[in-house]
């Protein structure tokens, strides 16, 4: 496979993610109560995944949004009694992000809520398919996110 070939294909790719990443985020917003947005679950997701007391701006930079999005965000999942923003125990001038029991069982819930489409790819994909990609895109994840802040390399 030539260069030209090469890059056609990564391109390619990222073409799908990309695709998927927007189709599966209708469905989300179909399947999910309450009319939580997808960017809201995504944070409760990552304080759930790294964990919580995280400042807005650590959370911002980790989702790659501005400090006025998150700050926005922030204040959507507070209304919804899923986070609370308590003062920095430190820095005066920064604030905690915590998830609450509420943000962790809505999480929880969400997830449950996108059962039948779970279903759906496992009877016609395969588990053992969909397991087998799995470890490409977390390397992917992992490569594009130690490079974020880097220029790219080439």
């Amino acid at each position: 496979m030539d260069d030209k070939q090469a890059q056609g294909m990564i391109f390619g790719f990222f073409n799908e993610v990309g695709i998927v990443s927007q189709l599966s985020g209708a469905l989300f917003g179909r399947l999910v109560p309450q009319s939580v947005h997808l960017s809201h679950f995504i944070v409760l997701n990552h304080l759930t995944r790294i964990g919580d007391g995280r400042t807005p701006v650590q959370i911002a930079n980790a989702l790659q949004v501005t400090k006025a999005t998150m700050t926005h965000t922030l204040a959507v999942l507070s209304g919804h009694g899923f986070i609370t923003v308590e003062p920095h125990p430190t820095d005066r001038r920064s604030k905690i992000v915590r998830l609450t029991p509420a943000g962790r069982t809505f999480r929880d819930e969400a997830i449950d809520s996108m059962s039948p489409a779970f279903q759906y790819l496992a009877d016609n994909i395969g588990i053992d398919e969909l397991k087998a990609v799995l470890p490409v895109l977390e390397k992917v994840r992992r490569l594009l996110d130690a490079e974020r802040d880097a220029p790219v390399v080439g």
